[in-house]
């Protein structure tokens, strides 16, 4: 019963995703705001299914698990509430709309593309802290990176004076900017609270498996620290502010999921 219903609850999840990323291009392709309780009420559906689903995810029979596909599905789901969130004060259509496909594949993988990594039998509450933290700190980041890459968008428009249809779907350029930084600030103090805890809560930081990702995680937070501290001291914003926050995320998941990877594709450990 318990496996019909999480298996209900995932393929149910994947469904809504597809249809609320149809919706959002339906209304993109006729340049006109979709419906809002319908858009958001499939979202939140969608977001509940995903969480059922998680719950039988994480918590398997034999312990938690940690592994990449699994943290992919976690991170998916918090960026979409996320996202469910800050739509109900800013119009995020298109984010939305890049957001939902993505969604549904990190969903669908965590099911059948498990790699075998034995769950954690028993995980500490200090540790349980570092990596709920982390994956806040993801996603914020994570959202941040996206709206990055349509402010980079929506400049490039401007510049060319050819602001296309699309254009009414996104908040104005000021309002965009405010919301990329708080993004960006919120996810930075998530990220040293991530950082601390792990310091404070793992036995060795710098152990041979950890080395990495937690040398990329340290200069991804200082690329982060420059980008927010030549925002509010040297006024940096538009195309600037989008290459430093492409390439601190990029360091970011290659911290996290590159050293995953590693650790579970190419070496096969756990």
């Amino acid at each position: 019963m318990e496996d019909s219903m999480a298996g209900l609850a995932h393929w149910t999840a994947i469904a809504l995703y597809i249809v609320t990323t149809g919706v959002a291009a339906t209304a993109l392709i006729r340049q006109r705001q979709p419906s809002k309780s319908l858009f958001l009420g499939l979202l939140t559906c969608a977001l509940i299914a995903h969480g059922i689903s998680l719950k039988h995810i994480l918590l398997a029979d034999s312990g938690f698990r940690f592994d990449l596909s699994a943290m992919l599905s976690l991170i998916a789901w918090s960026v979409m509430l996320l996202l469910l969130i800050l739509s109900r004060r800013h119009q995020l259509t298109l984010l939305i709309l890049a957001a939902t496909p993505l969604a549904a594949i990190a969903e669908l993988a965590a099911v059948h593309a498990w790699g075998g990594v034995p769950p954690r039998q028993q995980i500490s509450p200090g540790i349980a802290a570092h990596a709920l933290l982390s994956i806040s700190a993801y996603s914020m980041l994570t959202l941040a990176t996206l709206q990055a890459l349509y402010l980079y968008w929506l400049n490039q428009q401007l510049h060319n004076h050819r602001p296309s249809g699309a254009s009414r779907f996104l908040p104005p350029l000021q309002t965009m900017e405010s919301l990329l930084f708080g993004l960006i600030a919120f996810g930075q103090l998530l990220l040293t609270a991530s950082l601390l805890t792990g310091a404070l809560f793992m036995e060795d930081m710098f152990a041979q498996h950890l080395v990495h990702k937690t040398a990329l995680s340290i200069l991804a937070w200082i690329l982060y620290s420059i980008l927010l501290w030549g925002h509010w001291k040297q006024g940096w914003r538009g195309n600037t502010a989008v290459r430093w926050t492409l390439s601190a995320f990029a360091v970011l998941m290659l911290a996290f999921f590159g050293s995953k990877l590693a650790l579970e594709v190419i070496l096969h450990r756990g």
